[in-house]
């Protein structure tokens, strides 16, 4: 086993895709494009003080299963919360979002249900069809086509048609619209991953509240959401909405639910917290979509120079294509080392293998930190071959 580890290590380092923790100290001065606090909800002192006050009254952890002792009231007033925010009949939370996707798949697959999935899905719901053991598909990334001829071949009783709202490294939609007539016809579920949506997308006065409400895709009997507490709300945690029947289901064969400690008090009522601000605080998801086009537009000078353009996003993600996971390593590192800290997205993390700087616009973002960050940036750009 020694020389198998030593093996794969050198592998590793000889392609640049070594990961290594990278600690934060608490208020560093670094320019944050890198985390996945959408809306600066992780130290809002609401959310925190919230946390703070769970954590005095019912203790650092849930102390047991969900169906043992460790729900509280929290938790099902954090669920009842999201349900709400998301236009969705119930909602069922877990410990995180990687069981959350885990949990709903497994619980609703086997080899009576097919899979037909787009190839850019997140790591968390690809292990979701691996541990169902169901028949599962893949189609080319958002081609409606492809998904509907891999569905009219099913012989399978059941199918899950799998797919995130906005995806995790391009930062692009999902064509929602499209998918829900499919699975209609079809007679399939519709899984939509809003990991990277809820708290950012939405229209009008569902701004903030995902891609999802505000719809005809909200409580829909073929559509269920799975959503994470940990990014745009700030928290930890992830849960799974859909219909009341599709809850008690889960309460009964999730195993990622019924086997795993319940979330912490602190996390469930930081989460609650965060839920109840987007639904009052719309604003900071336009403050989003508005810092992501002005980061996009301080980095085009130096794609223009490359006879390119920063890709569309439909959320706070910025992607950045780079020559080689060596290449993204060194500039990542560059960013640091200048006061900016990036995402840096490598094989076999990325769906198509392209190697990428990753940029999250968040809310908080001063014009100044925007104007800075993208002259680091650009200056960085500005020399790859």
């Amino acid at each position: 086993m020694t020389q198998w580890l030593e093996r794969q290590a050198a592998v590793r380092e000889r392609r640049g895709q070594v990961r290594r923790p990278l600690p934060r100290v608490a208020h560093e001065q670094f320019i944050d494009l890198a985390s996945n606090d959408y809306l600066g909800l992780s130290t809002d002192p609401r959310v925190a003080g919230a946390a703070a006050e769970a954590a005095s009254r019912w203790g650092a952890g849930a102390t047991s299963s969900r169906l043992v002792a460790g729900t509280t009231q929290l938790h099902l007033d954090l669920e009842q919360e999201l349900a709400m925010l998301a236009g969705m009949e119930a909602a069922l939370v877990f410990s995180s979002g990687y069981l959350a996707n885990i949990g709903v798949i497994t619980a609703l697959g086997g080899p009576g249900t097919l899979i037909v999935a787009d190839e850019h899905c997140h790591a968390s719901m690809i292990d979701g069809f691996r541990l169902s053991r169901s028949r599962t598909e893949s189609f080319a990334h958002n081609s409606v086509e492809e998904a509907s001829r891999l569905l009219a071949g099913r012989t399978e009783p059941r199918a899950i048609l799998a797919v995130e709202s906005v995806y995790s490294v391009l930062g692009d939609e999902a064509p929602l619209p499209d998918l829900l007539a499919l699975a209609e016809q079809h007679d399939a579920v519709l899984l939509i991953d809003e990991a990277h949506s809820l708290g950012v997308t939405g229209s009008g006065s569902f701004q903030g509240r995902g891609s999802v409400a505000g719809t005809n895709l909200a409580g829909h009997p073929n559509v269920i959401v799975t959503a994470t507490l940990s990014k745009a709300l700030g928290s930890q945690g992830g849960a799974v909405l859909g219909s009341a029947l599709l809850r008690e289901h889960l309460l009964n064969r999730a195993r990622g639910f019924i086997f795993d400690t319940g979330l912490a008090p602190a996390s469930a009522a930081a989460a609650l917290a965060a839920a109840r601000i987007i639904r009052d605080e719309p604003w900071r998801a336009g403050s989003v979509h508005g810092n992501a086009a002005a980061l996009a537009a301080g980095l085009a000078p130096a794609f223009a120079s490359r006879g390119a353009s920063p890709e569309r996003t439909a959320g706070a993600v910025q992607s950045i294509p780079m020559p080689s996971a060596e290449s993204a390593l060194a500039a990542a590192e560059s960013a640091r080392r200048a006061g900016v800290r990036v995402g840096c997205f490598r094989p076999p993390s990325v769906p198509d293998g392209i190697s990428r700087l990753r940029l999250t616009a968040r809310a908080t973002l001063t014009p100044e930190e925007i104007e800075d960050s993208s002259a680091v940036l650009r200056g960085i750009l500005e020399e790859l071959p």
